[in-house]
């Protein structure tokens, strides 16, 4: 992507956070506590607690946990790049590196784009604890499809 194309703007729709957060009602994002904090012209941001429902047993943030974290944000992200009445945007393939432990407070996931294509997207994202160190590096590949009429 362009310097231009992220200044531009990436998505097709700007729905607020407070919509998008409405959407992940019953779904696994609210169930973690996911939170879509804030759609910038070339990112999309959001938080999750590190607490019990997010921690493994050693009392770590659970890797998993910063992986759904990861694809929720970049799944959201790469939808609204789309026509929701033509296409949608489904994880093929997910990488997490886990850099640093976390034990509380809360981390901040920043998805930005590194290919949107006509078929395919890939995304970076990155999760910070709340001193802004890098807990977890990112990577989703996104298929777009074309909508099911069923």
């Amino acid at each position: 992507m362009t310097a231009s194309a992220e200044r531009a703007g990436i998505f097709r729709r700007r729905p607020s956070p407070a919509e998008l957060n409405a959407d992940s009602a019953g779904t696994l994002a609210q169930a973690l506590g996911i939170v879509v904090t804030e759609v910038g012209d070339g990112f999309l941001c959001g938080t999750m607690p590190v607490d019990d429902a997010t921690r493994q047993p050693f009392g770590l943030l659970h890797g998993g946990a910063s992986a759904a974290l990861a694809e929720t944000l970049a799944s959201i992200a790469a939808n609204l790049c789309l026509d929701p009445a033509a296409e949608v945007a489904v994880g093929l393939e997910l990488n997490a590196n886990h850099i640093r432990a976390c034990r509380d407070g809360k981390v901040t996931g920043t998805a930005r784009p590194l290919h949107i294509g006509r078929r395919t997207q890939v995304w970076d994202i990155r999760i910070v604890d709340v001193e802004d160190r890098l807990v977890c590096a990112s990577r989703l590949t996104l298929s777009v499809l074309p909508v099911r009429r069923d």
